[in-house]
């Protein structure tokens, strides 16, 4: 018999800024995802800290959860409200410290020591990574989604936010963002390190997958996805476009998907532009499977951006088959030909107005399964997982 045991997989610390949490379940799926597609050749823990208001006694919760996939803690801890400014900022952030510390402990107990951090999302939770890696010499990666660095948004400041980030950044392995453009960004703004990696986010292509339309159903459907944040999205363009082109068809629809800080302000909105609510569908929060099934019966998906880096939805999308009018910012255009759609001018309504009647009048010229196979090749778990796997396997030796 052979007595030969199997080497455990190494074990990977996820340290996210955004994760999906019990007061949202939206935040940072795509950070979860990105730990599912390496759990093949990595154990994955990760470590989630939430400042939570609602906690009345003072005490920190901590839930601990286990799956085939990921180890998840999650530690909500009460705000310092001790009504002095300075006092309170500076008890925050000895608390975002000290329950790191606690559950970063509770998980090498639990699951053994991390052989890697990986960092979704600078600063403060670099600092956490960088700490460890000078205390237990753990190595350290990071990925970032932040469209702060972005020269629209102009959000990157701060004297000491700026030295932290540098230095963070320079101890790291390796430095993930989800697109060219957003890598670009991060050196002009000073965040050098030797080894950029671009790495997109994942699809869940069992969830998102092509579904059967109705047949021979007169109305088209358009689809918009995203967090109704009016000054990133331009949501309002969108329905001033949809309002000018039903006073010219009917043959169409316009579902309006997700949920946000503008979200009853566009709703209101679009009662003063007079839209008639069984064509500009409003739907509020959708998630899962109704999401992907939304999507599934979309003709094609409007985005009409003033800044992005790589919105998943527009991935999710080419995995159910439906092709994509977006404006051309951020790292959109890396992942958006003519065979997978159209890209316009930013705040362009004229073009987009053009274009959405384009898309409208030849849906033909767009092959589902061609949108999906991209989508495969280039955001599946297991091409993503082999990417993350590769930058964990060189940072660990």
């Amino acid at each position: 018999m052979d007595q030969r045991t199997t080497a455990p997989k190494p074990h990977v610390l996820y340290l996210p800024r955004w994760y999906p949490h019990r007061y949202d379940p939206m935040p940072g799926l795509f950070i979860e995802r990105h730990g599912i597609s390496v759990s093949t050749y990595f154990r994955v823990s990760v470590l989630y800290i939430h400042q939570d208001e609602m906690i009345s006694n003072g005490k920190a919760e901590i839930i601990e959860s286990s799956d085939e996939m990921l180890n998840v803690v999650k530690i909500y801890y009460p705000k310092s409200k001790t009504g002095i400014g300075v006092l309170d900022k500076l008890l925050n952030i000895c608390n975002f410290h000290k329950y790191h510390r606690k559950g970063i402990n509770l998980i090498s107990k639990r699951h053994g020591k991390p052989n890697l951090i990986h960092v979704h999302v600078l600063t403060r939770h670099g600092i956490i990574a960088l700490l460890q890696k000078w205390r237990q010499g753990i190595p350290y990666v990071i990925t970032e989604h932040w469209t702060r660095y972005l020269p629209l948004t102009n959000s990157y400041r701060g004297f000491l936010r700026k030295i932290a980030t540098r230095m963070v950044a320079a101890n790291a392995s390796a430095i993930m963002p989800v697109s060219e453009n957003l890598r670009d960004a991060m050196i002009d703004c000073g965040i050098k390190n030797r080894n950029y990696i671009v790495i997109p986010n994942v699809v869940d292509m069992k969830m998102f997958r092509i579904q059967k339309k109705e047949k021979d159903r007169m109305i088209k459907r358009i689809i918009h996805v995203s967090c109704f944040d009016d000054r990133q999205k331009n949501i309002s363009g969108i329905l001033r476009v949809l309002k000018r082109m039903l006073e010219e068809r009917d043959d169409f629809a316009c579902d309006m998907v997700g949920d946000g800080i503008d979200y009853q302000n566009l709703l209101e909105y679009a009662s003063e532009l007079k839209l008639p609510k069984e064509r500009v569908v409003f739907y509020g929060l959708k998630e899962n499977a109704e999401l992907a099934g939304l999507m599934a019966q979309a003709d094609f998906m409007v985005m009409f951006s003033n800044y992005e880096n790589l919105p998943v939805v527009i991935l999710e999308s080419y995995a159910c088959g439906v092709p994509v009018l977006s404006s051309d910012v951020g790292g959109i255009k890396e992942h958006l030909n003519t065979d997978l759609g159209i890209l316009i001018r930013a705040r362009d309504e004229e073009a987009l107005y053009r274009e959405m009647n384009y898309m409208l009048n030849n849906l033909e010229k767009y092959d589902p399964d061609k949108l999906r196979k991209y989508a495969i090749n280039h955001f599946s778990n297991e091409v993503i997982g082999d990417h993350l796997r590769r930058v964990y396997e060189s940072a660990i030796k």
